[in-house]
């Protein structure tokens, strides 16, 4: 199944031009499976998400993006979210606690919302968002090459704010993905890929696997 693991719907994020309308009717043109609502500081979208997910039959999961001391982590499974400016790891210990997962978003975006190398001083990520649709390429690279130094799942995702961004980057996960739980299982199983939009169709990401094959021609 392929995923846009963040973006933002307009209600609670007042940054986003996207409706829920918005986000499922482009996401069913591009072929996604399903995408995840992850708004500011905010799930409070749950309620609706899950009815309207019901209504049209297609995926919506919605987990939400925190920021914390050491920058942008999108947590999955945590209903009731923080009141209070928290350092990282206190987040994701509160959300492993609860059962779920946490995310580091666009670790790398050079806007002091990105963990950077913080990532290597906490534990408990359940995956980095390697290639995120609204960062700086470079930046992405960064982030992926850190996820597999450190063995961390890759994920991908839009970051999407309007309606063109969505699925620019989305992850494929293997398996069966029904619901929030589902969701949370195969980020843990670590079975994951990214994969970017490209020509209409999406490609996976392994820019490791392609380096490998060319060292290997080489060699030959």
């Amino acid at each position: 199944m392929i995923i846009d693991t963040h973006m933002h719907e307009k209600t609670y994020s007042l940054d986003s031009k996207l409706s829920l309308e918005d986000i499922v009717k482009r996401s069913r043109e591009i072929g996604l499976d399903g995408v995840c609502i992850t708004d500011h500081e905010s799930n409070a979208i749950m309620e609706k998400a899950y009815e309207y997910s019901k209504e049209t039959g297609f995926l919506i999961i919605v987990g939400a993006e925190i920021l914390t001391h050491e920058g942008d982590i999108t947590v999955f499974g945590l209903d009731r979210l923080p009141t209070e400016k928290l350092h990282a790891q206190q987040l994701i210990d509160m959300t492993l606690k609860a059962g779920g997962v946490a995310m580091s978003a666009h670790p790398f975006r050079k806007n002091n919302r990105g963990m950077g190398h913080a990532i290597r001083n906490v534990k408990g990520l359940s995956g980095i968002e390697a290639f995120n649709g609204s960062t700086r390429y470079s930046d992405n690279l960064d982030a992926y090459g850190l996820a597999a130094e450190l063995n961390i799942p890759s994920l991908g995702a839009s970051d999407a704010h309007n309606i063109d961004a969505i699925g620019r980057y989305a992850t494929v996960f293997n398996g069966k993905v029904r619901d929030t739980m589902d969701f949370i299982e195969a980020v843990k199983s670590g079975g994951t890929n990214p994969v970017a939009y490209t020509d209409g169709r999406f490609e996976r990401i392994d820019l490791f696997d392609n380096l490998r094959s060319k060292k290997a021609a080489v060699a030959v």
